[in-house]
């Protein structure tokens, strides 16, 4: 690996566990195990995982994000037992939706992500679901073989995730096994030397077809790369406000979405006067709706580039996932891991890209090139219920840039030389 190119810590790609020969192995829970011994994938033998049981001893640093006490029937809990307990009806909903699917017909599937890295190693993204497969020769088989498929949003929430089912990425000659998460989460960093360009990992997990996903590996000169949000940035969606996000999730089909005016113009001019710069679209978006992204930037001519979004729900010491904690999570790992990258980010004033953005600027200034916040219209704020206003940046040495659309934007990117 080229000097001066960290290779990211084993930490972060903890949502997995390589089982090369060497590395520590994880054992997994009992349904798992037992899955094993009767010869079956997990997802054949309807076990699904179970909450950790937590000891006392690691009960005080495992404590959930939730009020300390509570009562079920006569029994007072504490609010770690709460937890345990709302892990295991969640996986009594994820066992019902096993078995639902075994009966419906449903199948394993690997679905393969765009990924990135550097010379030395790559980040893969993918995941294992349960997914019923469209009949031969039907229109659905035909729109999924050619990419035009019109899905109505709640589609995307109907497959079922296999959980810590084994996973195995080839990368040339390299070929590494990995496991699944709780959600069927594959994001794993492999050791690997590449030449810069766009390169391809093939994902197999047990019983299913591979898949296959590009991956830019970034040179280690490339000094400029760019982040962007999707809600409300790149795709008009004023989220925030429960009963519109409910409708624009589940109901609207991904057809009837539409682009912000100018954005997929702005990437596009950025990438062709930086053409080795990484493009990561940062989304507190579900993982289950990463396909129906995928094909709307495609369908709006947004360059190519890797979806990093989160997965709803429990975790494992929190109630709900964070969705500021995942992009600053994810903007921190990428200064780590291209140390001399100087990044354009792009988001919104509808919910908290300016306060993450500039928490980020503060601690990394030589690390960004310049923040571009795209200013939600009146009736946009109304529905995503408000906006912040443009702040005083004048003591930042980051330069800020606000405007409604994309050509906004160029023409301000353009005095900052940007483009």
């Amino acid at each position: 690996m080229p000097s001066g190119t960290p290779k990211p810590s084993a930490a972060s790609s903890a949502r997995v566990e390589t089982t090369e020969e060497g590395a520590p192995r994880r054992t997994f829970l009992t349904s798992h195990n037992l899955a094993s011994a009767q010869g079956l994938p997990l997802w054949q033998s309807g076990g699904m995982d179970r909450a950790p049981q937590n000891s006392s001893d690691n009960t005080a640093q495992n404590a959930p994000h939730a009020s300390p006490e509570g009562t079920v029937g006569s029994t007072t809990l504490s609010g770690n037992q709460i937890f345990r307990l709302a892990h295991r009806l969640s996986d009594g909903v994820n066992g019902a939706r096993i078995q639902l699917a075994r009966r419906w017909n449903f199948v394993p599937q690997t679905i393969a992500y765009q990924g990135y890295g550097s010379t030395g190693w790559v980040r893969v993204l993918g995941r294992v679901l349960l997914t019923r497969k469209p009949a031969p020769g039907s229109h659905a088989e035909h729109a999924a073989r050619n990419g035009t498929q019109n899905v109505r949003g709640w589609r995307a929430f109907t497959s079922v995730p296999v959980q810590f089912t084994d996973v195995e990425i080839t990368i040339g000659d390299v070929v590494t096994r990995v496991k699944a998460d709780r959600g069927g989460l594959i994001d794993t960093v492999v050791d690997v030397q590449l030449s810069p360009g766009w390169h391809t990992a093939v994902l197999q997990a047990e019983g299913t077809e591979p898949a296959e996903a590009l991956i830019r590996v970034v040179a280690p000169d490339v000094k400029f790369g760019i982040v962007s949000d999707i809600d409300d940035t790149v795709m008009v969606t004023a989220l925030p406000r429960p009963f519109l996000a409910l409708w624009n999730t589940f109901v609207l089909s991904e057809r009837a979405r539409m682009a912000t005016p100018g954005m997929a113009v702005l990437l596009d001019r950025l990438t062709i006067e930086h053409p080795d710069a990484p493009v990561i679209y940062l989304s507190t978006g579900p993982w289950n709706a990463a396909p129906t992204l995928a094909r709307f930037l495609s369908r709006n001519m947004y360059p190519a580039g890797t979806l990093l979004l989160t997965d709803w729900g429990l975790t494992q010491d929190r109630w709900f996932r964070s969705g500021q904690e995942h992009k600053h999570r994810n903007l921190e790992r990428l200064a780590k891991e291209f140390p001399d990258m100087r990044w354009l980010l792009i988001g919104d004033n509808g919910q908290h890209d300016e306060q993450i953005y500039s928490g980020f600027a503060q601690e990394h200034a030589a690390k960004v090139a310049a923040i571009a916040i795209r200013q939600l219209s009146i009736s946009e704020s109304v529905f995503a219920g408000g906006h912040s206003e443009d702040g005083d940046h004048s003591a930042s040495v980051v330069p800020w840039i606000y405007s409604p659309d994309g050509a906004g934007m160029a023409k301000q990117l353009t005095s900052l030389d940007l483009l």
